[in-house]
């Protein structure tokens, strides 16, 4: 036997394990109300079923179920809850001072996919060198950039500086 073993405690307390000297009963074919918890254990019984305690409270609320459907029941709505949520992504396009038309139309395209797609876009000017006193068209691109993206897109934040490169956050428009 290991040292200092403990059993992790279930998440939903069952028949014996509930504490409270009176639960509210909730179920379909059963009396809803407040009752004594040796009246519910002994339906429970009858019926060939357990008592799971679904909330706590000053008196708890209890549902007479068999506990590896409700577990499983349980797990399948968490699952589906899961699937249903969709991870925004942070997607990056990168510019330089001086790009041309053609490569900004291209990456605005790129930017205007990814925000349909529920994604937000991460744009950043990068200076090389001696282009960082140019510091205007990086910022000029920017909201430029931000201005073409306005049907689809809203600025975040506006273009700040961070170390050598001028970033700008745009997010889905709702």
């Amino acid at each position: 036997m290991r040292k200092n073993f403990k059993q992790k405690e279930p998440q939903n307390r069952i028949n014996y394990f509930i504490k409270s000297q009176t639960v509210r009963l909730v179920g379909d074919n059963i009396e809803n109300g407040v009752v004594d918890i040796k009246i519910a254990l002994k339906l429970a019984r009858e019926l060939e079923l357990d008592l799971v305690e679904i909330s706590k409270g000053d008196i708890p609320i209890c549902r007479i179920v068999d506990y590896s459907k409700f577990l499983y029941d349980k797990k399948k709505k968490e699952k589906e809850l899961r699937k249903k949520q969709k991870q925004t992504q942070v997607k990056e396009i990168r510019l330089r001072p001086n790009t041309d038309d053609h490569d900004f139309n291209f990456k605005l395209k790129h930017a205007k996919n990814f925000l349909s797609s529920g994604d937000k876009v991460l744009v950043s000017v990068f200076f090389k060198g001696r282009e960082i006193a140019f510091r205007e068209q990086g910022e000029i691109i920017l909201l430029r950039f931000a201005e073409e993206l306005e049907g689809v897109g809203v600025p975040e934040s506006l273009p700040k500086m961070e170390g050598k490169k001028m970033v700008m956050m745009i997010k889905t428009k709702k």
